[in-house]
């Protein structure tokens, strides 16, 4: 093996020392054909017990997706590594295909990962230079132009993991010249010719006119990214104190706080609290959105700013980051209890413990659902006359955006609980019953609690 190959596998080496599991973000093109064949070098000659994934996303938006899949598998096959396809759907009605796809592709990562194991992924310099020129363009401040960090922590459906991008240092004529080192096949996505889209104008043409003038300018350009992290993290160090004295506990941000600060701290301090949440930083157009439509609102009102999959709500003056779900007002799920049922949109799993509460068990003759959106006048434990289920919540102090994610367990069409939050008369346990419990553990997409 010649030098080239040798200094890119001595680099990968560096970056993953500490880490046993990795799954790997496998498209098939130069920049992961690379990073997975390293990896196999590292485990081959440096660390046997390394434990490696790769994960190939199927986007179905080329015609030769199919084939493009079939290459992974036969590459992973032949290095004897663990393969994984993932077939998404892509959305580009809201943020356009090219965001869409990235959004799919990252969900498909958090779903796979496993407890222990880190995501791995191969951006490389001259994507570094690209996405800062792109921030640029949309006129990011030192949080955008920042671009993309050698590590970040990951939230992943089994728990907080970690992003590591081990080529972010590399320009790609190096991986080009790895993959001639090691006579590899890679993959061409040919709408990486589109200039269409934005990433492929500047790769495409500005890019290359820019490194004919300046040969450096990728490394000068991953350099002013680098700066403005670094600045972004000595603020982080400075308003640490001062956001988390602003939150509540369960993560909320106090408006009248906010209000006491300059418009340059205040916009900050809500761009770290959206940092907290692992969320894309918002341009400055929608951090005035979210103060003035949101958190100014009027009193009366249930305002609502969204950021790709999440929202930003006022409750209880403060603001909450909450994750979007489907509606599910009118659905209903049969129940096998006493088995443990998992709730639909990640909202979690529930469990019977029997003995431990005042909810009555199912008699023979019921069967068991969940249903979700409370309507109309009802009556429960601890209240001596009907409320509308409005007036309901809001003495019970559940947000607005929880109402509709609270399951209802139903015996036959008798609402019998809302689970962690009341019992009706009708499920309610007598002396001759042994009561039980209903544990709900909530899912991923909890941002505040009830």
């Amino acid at each position: 093996m010649v030098q080239q190959s040798n200094i890119i596998i001595e680099r990968i080496l560096n970056k993953i020392q500490g880490f046993e599991q990795l799954l790997v973000g496998f498209s098939g093109g130069i920049d992961s054909t690379v990073l997975l064949h390293a990896l196999f070098q590292i485990r081959q000659t440096h660390l046997p017990t390394l434990s490696i994934r790769a994960i190939h996303i199927h986007h179905g938006l080329n015609h030769k997706a199919d084939a493009w899949e079939q290459h992974c598998a036969q590459l992973c096959s032949q290095w004897d590594i663990p393969f994984i396809c993932r077939h998404v759907t892509v959305d580009p009605s809201q943020k356009g295909v090219e965001a869409a796809a990235r959004d799919a592709r990252y969900q498909a990562y958090r779903e796979e990962l496993m407890a222990n194991e880190i995501l791995v992924t191969a951006q490389h310099l001259d994507d570094q230079a690209e996405t800062f020129m792109l921030a640029l363009k949309r006129g990011s401040g030192p949080a955008g132009l920042s671009s993309m960090p050698e590590s970040l922590p990951f939230l992943a459906l089994s728990g907080a993991t970690w992003l590591l991008r081990p080529l972010l240092s590399t320009p790609r004529v190096e991986l080009e010249t790895y993959m001639q080192e090691n006579q590899l096949a890679w993959v061409e996505d040919d709408s990486n010719q589109d200039d269409r889209y934005d990433r492929n104008f500047l790769r495409l043409h500005i890019m290359p006119a820019l490194t004919e003038r300046w040969p450096h300018f990728p490394h000068a350009v991953a350099r002013s990214a680098a700066l403005c992290a670094e600045q972004e993290t000595l603020l982080d160090e400075l308003l640490k104190e001062t956001l988390e004295g602003m939150m509540d506990y369960r993560g909320g941000l106090f408006i009248d706080d906010l209000q006491d600060c300059s418009l340059s701290k205040r916009n900050a301090l809500i761009r770290r609290w959206i940092g907290l949440h692992q969320l894309p930083m918002p341009p400055f157009n929608q951090l005035e959105r979210i103060w003035q439509e949101v958190a100014l609102a009027r009193q009366d009102a249930d305002p609502i700013c969204r950021l790709g999959q999440f929202e930003v709500r006022r409750y209880q003056g403060a603001l909450w980051v909450i994750k979007r779900i489907n509606s599910l007002a009118n659905k209903q799920f049969q129940w096998h209890y006493p088995k443990p049922f998992e709730l639909p949109e990640s909202l979690g799993v529930l469990h019977v413990m029997a003995g431990q509460g005042q909810i009555r068990p199912p008699l023979p003759h019921e069967t068991a659902t969940i249903r979700f959106g409370l309507q109309g006048t009802l009556n429960i434990v601890g209240r001596h006359r009907s409320r509308s289920s409005k007036k309901l919540w809001q003495e019970l102090g559940v947000a607005p955006w929880m109402r509709e994610r609270v399951p209802l367990v139903y015996y036959n069409d008798q609402l019998i609980t809302a689970v962690g939050c009341f019992i009706t008369p009708e499920g309610l346990a007598d002396e001759t019953q042994l009561g039980i419990a209903i544990d709900w553990q909530q899912g991923s997409v909890f941002k505040a609690l009830l």
